[in-house]
């Protein structure tokens, strides 16, 4: 726009000088130096005057120009910036038409700022569910914590009262464990150490684990692990994923269920299956499984943090799996995951 203005304005007073000095030559071909003298003095004045008046003209134009393509929206910008830098993340610009560059900046702060909301809302639901996990364990250290101070209190509720405040640092110190472990996954302080191990020999030594889990609760163990899988890829973080499978299947399978486990491979792929026959999910809470803190069960009255399954879910991203949940409810769930060897 602004080299079109700057064109017309040259074109127009070239276009002025060309006549002024055709007349006069078409005058000196006449012969008629007098008439030439006063036409010359004429045209001097008219010609100065029409440039005078074209540049007044486009100056006020490309003023008006400036304040419509650049200082206008250079405004916008600085003012939505301002909003912005003060904790407002609802800014939005209109991109507009014919503002060159301005248009894509407009583009990218709205890119920005919906990024910057993201993260806010993010932030702001996990400082609550923080809050919320940290406060019952605490509540529960505090009461049994008093109740042991009561004089006369036998050797019994003693002991339960004890075991109360343990399980309650237990709790506290896992959620503190695990919301670490994933802000150091989620940026990236931790690299897959790769090297080659018997995923087999993991899979049974991470079951076995568990073993009084299944005999206090009466569980049926399913396995079906193919021998001497050997892949290459970071034993400590795919420990870190069975533990939290096999946990989640045996904290919700009741007394009498099944939990089963299977490996199968082939030359590139091992495929690891995680089952139980606990209450299921809908398809409504298996679409937020892997999300920070969520939990299914929003009373919070099952033991959990809800960062078990997103922790998963960071690890199998980054080693380059892939992981899938099938689940009905009623009729338990199965985790499957798929990893290059």
């Amino acid at each position: 726009m602004k080299l079109l203005g700057e064109f017309i304005r040259t074109f127009l007073i070239f276009f002025c000088l060309v006549a002024f000095v055709v007349t006069c030559c078409f005058m000196l071909f006449l012969n008629d130096l007098e008439m030439t003298r006063a036409y010359l003095d004429e045209a001097a004045k008219a010609t100065f005057l029409n440039v005078l008046i074209l540049s007044v003209l486009f100056s006020a134009g490309d003023i008006y120009r400036r304040k419509k393509t650049v200082e206008g929206p250079v405004r916008e910008i600085q003012e939505a910036l301002d909003k912005i830098t003060a904790g407002d993340f609802t800014v939005r610009l209109e991109p507009g038409r014919m503002q060159g560059g301005f248009g894509q900046v407009k583009e990218s702060i709205n890119r920005m700022t919906e990024e910057l909301g993201g993260v806010e809302t993010l932030r702001t639901d996990f400082i609550a569910n923080v809050s919320h996990e940290m406060k019952t364990p605490l509540a529960v250290m505090q009461n049994y914590g008093t109740m042991l101070q009561q004089p006369g209190l036998s050797e019994e509720k003693r002991l339960e009262y004890a075991r109360a405040v343990i399980q309650g640092s237990r709790r506290l110190t896992d959620l503190m464990t695990n919301i670490l472990k994933l802000n150091r996954l989620e940026n990236q302080q931790i690299y897959p150490r790769t090297e080659e191990f018997d995923l087999s020999e993991q899979l049974c030594g991470c079951l076995l684990q568990f073993e009084s889990r299944w005999e206090e609760g009466g569980i049926d163990i399913d396995t079906d692990i193919a021998e001497e899988v050997i892949i290459r890829q970071d034993p400590e973080l795919l420990e870190l994923v069975w533990n939290n499978l096999l946990s989640n299947a045996f904290k919700f399978t009741e007394p009498g269920g099944t939990v089963g486990l299977t490996l199968s491979a082939d030359e590139t792929f091992a495929t690891v299956s995680v089952s139980d026959t606990g209450c299921g999910m809908t398809p409504e809470v298996g679409a937020h499984i892997f999300e920070k803190f969520y939990q299914g069960d929003t009373s919070h009255a099952t033991a959990g943090n809800g960062l078990g399954l997103p922790l998963v879910k960071r690890i199998i991203d980054i080693t380059g799996g892939e992981i899938t949940v099938h689940s009905a409810p009623g009729q338990g769930s199965t985790f499957t995951v798929r990893l290059r060897r």
